[in-house]
């Protein structure tokens, strides 16, 4: 493959740029994800209800944040997200998807497990999308994983770094802290309280930068292969 049709797929899942994103991502939408936070806290007892505000907090927010802003102003569709939007009843439609999805994950993350651990980490990886593609794109099970395998092809070790390094950060603050506070507990439970808050919305904006990087569709003259061009062209000629 030529560098042209190499250049655009480097671009995707930039570590550092995608978690200056994320953290931009998280940042501004702060005040929504509070809210749907703490009623979730509030209903997470009421029964069936809490299966559509679960799904809407783990993966709705995440589809909704991945739309809100964006880098690229054509994949951006200036959505923004309701304080209430853990009740959308579409949440609730998708339920016995969701639950088979998981299932399936679960089921092949464990097998890939027991083959001495790594298996079951890339896995993890490779299908980290298909929730969100459920959710967001109606995909059937078998489908999102399929297709949440087939985007993050090519992206997985990027995808790590760019979990591990906010992880190392927030855990030297935390190592920090308990050094500093450690006779003061109550000041180092707040402090603590704040840093999980913070590495919360970092997690979910890095989350949907990587989910709308990985989506987002190319342009047609990208998606060909640039080496392709030159035998269509001659294809052409002697038609």
């Amino acid at each position: 493959m030529s560098d042209a049709a190499t250049t655009t797929k480097t671009k995707k899942l930039a570590v550092i740029d995608t978690i200056k994103d994320g953290v931009s991502l998280g940042v501004k939408n702060i005040g929504p994800i509070i809210v749907n936070a703490l009623l979730y806290v509030l209903t997470c007892w009421i029964p069936y209800l809490n299966i559509g505000t679960t799904i809407g907090l783990s993966v709705g927010i995440v589809s909704k944040v991945s739309l809100s802003v964006g880098i690229v102003s054509k994949v951006s569709k200036g959505e923004t997200i309701s304080n209430t939007e853990i009740f959308d009843p579409k949440y609730r439609k998708y339920m016995g998807e969701y639950f088979l999805t998981y299932g399936l994950m679960f089921a092949g993350i464990s097998i890939g497990l027991v083959f001495f651990i790594i298996p079951g980490y890339v896995l993890c990886f490779a299908w980290s999308l298909a929730l969100l593609l459920v959710i967001d794109k109606g995909k059937n099970p078998t489908e999102a994983l399929s297709l949440s395998n087939n985007l993050t092809y090519g992206y997985k070790a990027k995808m790590f770094c760019i979990s591990l390094l906010p992880g190392l950060a927030f855990g030297i603050v935390f190592g920090i802290l308990t050094a500093i506070f450690s006779q003061i507990p109550f000041i180092l439970f707040i402090l603590t309280l704040a840093v999980c808050v913070c590495m919360i919305f970092v997690m979910i904006g890095i989350q949907a930068s990587i989910y709308r990087q990985l989506t987002e569709e190319k342009p047609e003259e990208e998606q060909v292969p640039a080496e392709q061009a030159p035998a269509e062209q001659v294809k052409e000629e002697q038609v």
